[in-house]
């Protein structure tokens, strides 16, 4: 894994969607409220909208335009009118900066 640093830890408001581009990818990065951050493909699979904008909610980030919600976790939509994932990336917190590998993941819907 090859991880760059992206931000902060404290550049992320908690539950508050930040849009970062690293290597040619548009991640959304989100630090919810338990202080776990998370990062995954910024592009809502049904309607190419931004995920960066949309609401979190309950380990998913809501996509503002159409509802669908994606996990956290695994990028999978946990509602329609998505069906498709989005990648997820790997993230690591050292010294209060946030670090991400580009490489997307594509995991399993458990």
């Amino acid at each position: 894994m090859s991880f760059e640093r992206v931000c902060g830890v404290d550049d992320v408001q908690v539950d508050s969607p930040m849009r970062v581009e690293l290597a040619d990818q548009v991640i959304a990065l989100v630090r919810d409220s338990a202080g776990d951050v998370f990062a995954i493909g910024d592009r809502c699979t049904h309607g190419d909208i931004s995920l960066s904008e949309g609401f979190v909610e309950d380990g998913t980030l809501e996509c503002w335009a159409h509802g669908s919600q994606f996990s956290l976790c695994t990028g999978w939509p946990k509602s329609l009118p998505a069906f498709e994932p989005v990648p997820v990336f790997a993230v690591k917190v050292e010294d209060d900066a946030i670090f991400i590998d580009p490489t997307p993941i594509f995991k399993e819907n458990n």
